[in-house]
């Protein structure tokens, strides 16, 4: 193991041009080649392969990387590096993915090819672009002596596809003192580019929904499928699972939306409200997917079983839902759910995640605006609230402000959201050179 990098420097000399982005698309590449599937239990061949990568990147260049094995295979990194100057600064990427089917794709998700200007393959935007812009930041950085004044910690996890249970959480839980001091995290889903009527902008981070994954159970009478019943397990689950599907959730703004909206509004010409907030939204294009799920709690049905052969009427029926609540509306949620569902059905909860949302200001608001701004004059930067979640669940549990800040320009008529867990996930080459440049001048300013 190499000696911390507050005390050691490369004997290299500091590169001529200095480039942050000069290995950004070959780290990516390399990542994506290497298969870290989640499936949400013990499948899979876990992190530990990329772990050790990311740690041996960080040692090539004299910082010190830790690893973390929750369970055989999942595997967290953690470095600490920067100076000592103010409070800790925690950039956090995940490096599993979520599975692919090869046969979907037009080209093999983890082969890391470049073809027409992207890089193909799963993790390209979730999150193994993030990754490999931070760590050719930090690696040209620490070459040219770079290296910022305030404390960073610098943390690659385990399992946040299947809710960080075995990544950040373990981390947060077992290891706090690989934290201590940082008051803020940077991590994936924002500085991205949508084009609203011709203007890039640019969406940072602010805030996240709740997450509740939730498993319905009703319990009948169990008979020949011939007879009549009145108490069907199967009967009573779908119309719970019907209600739930159809039902239209009330636009809700939380301040985060409240300021986005009312961005685009200055762009469309209107007042944002609450009623024209869905044809806002739809200024957005393809990122309406998105972005139409965060102005309102949503709950999906995704999973039913029942039964075990045609003639006969089970005693049990299941399915799973997955619940996204914002902040601030937690208690409406559960209690129209629990409306929904009805009487006889029994509700459990396998993840429940809560919200959050961080003002949009402060310093490091300021960096991230003048760091993209610095690259495209004309953008425009906005908060957004995420309809997904992010490890910043489990990293805010010690009180760090968070934001998502992973910044690429993207091309107008690329429909972005939809890679993500997408089959053909790929990112524009010039868009990883775009971010690695923005988070260089980023770190210049934090």
């Amino acid at each position: 193991m190499s000696t911390p990098a507050e005390d050691h420097r490369p004997e290299t000399d500091e590169p001529r041009g200095y480039d942050p982005a000069a290995e950004v698309v070959e780290i990516c590449r390399d990542l994506i080649r290497i298969d870290t599937s989640n499936y949400g239990d013990a499948d899979g061949p876990g992190e530990r392969k990329a772990a050790e990568h990311v740690a041996a990147l960080l040692e090539e260049v004299g910082i010190t990387a830790r690893l973390y094995e929750s369970e055989p295979g999942r595997t967290s990194v953690v470095a600490r590096w920067g100076g000592t100057e103010g409070d800790a600064l925690l950039l956090h990427g995940h490096l599993d993915v979520v599975p692919a089917a090869a046969e979907d794709w037009a080209v093999h998700p983890f082969s890391g090819e470049i073809q027409d200007g992207y890089v193909w393959g799963r993790g390209a935007v979730d999150m193994k672009d993030f990754d490999a812009m931070l760590l050719s930041v930090v690696r040209a950085r620490q070459r040219a002596g770079r290296i910022p004044t305030r404390p960073i910690v610098l943390c690659f996890t385990a399992d946040e596809e299947a809710g960080g249970h075995k990544g950040a959480e373990v981390l947060v839980r077992d290891h706090p003192e690989e934290f201590e001091g940082v008051t803020e995290a940077v991590g994936e889903v924002g500085g991205f580019s949508v084009t609203v009527r011709g203007r890039r902008v640019y969406l940072i981070e602010a805030a996240e929904k709740g997450m509740a994954w939730m498993r319905l159970t009703a319990r009948g009478r169990a008979g020949h499928g011939s007879m009549l019943n009145t108490d069907n397990a199967v009967t009573r689950l779908s119309g719970a699972v019907a209600r739930i599907g159809a039902y239209d959730w009330p636009v809700r703004l939380t301040p985060t939306m409240e300021v986005l909206l009312a961005t685009v509004g200055d762009l469309a010409g209107v007042e944002a409200t609450p009623a024209n907030a869905p044809a806002l939204i739809e200024e957005f294009g393809g990122a309406a997917r998105m972005l139409g799920a965060v102005i309102s709690n949503t709950t999906n049905p995704t999973m039913l079983q029942a039964g075990y052969k045609v003639n006969v009427i089970p005693t049990e029926a299941t399915a799973h839902v997955d619940g996204r609540f914002l902040p601030g509306f937690e208690d409406e949620f559960f209690a129209t759910f629990a409306e929904l569902v009805g009487e006889g059905v029994e509700i459990e909860h396998l993840s429940h995640q809560q919200p959050w949302e961080t003002p949009y200001d402060g310093d490091l608001v300021r960096a991230m605006n003048r760091s993209i701004l610095s690259e495209d004059p004309d953008g425009i930067v906005a908060p957004y609230l995420m309809s997904g979640g992010t490890d910043a669940k489990h990293f805010r549990k010690l009180g760090m402000r968070s934001y998502g800040f992973a910044p690429l320009r993207l091309p107008a008529d690329l429909d972005f959201t939809a890679l993500f867990h997408g089959v053909d996930e790929r990112v524009p080459v010039d868009a990883l050179e775009f971010g690695a440049r923005v988070f260089d001048t980023f770190l210049d300013d934090v």
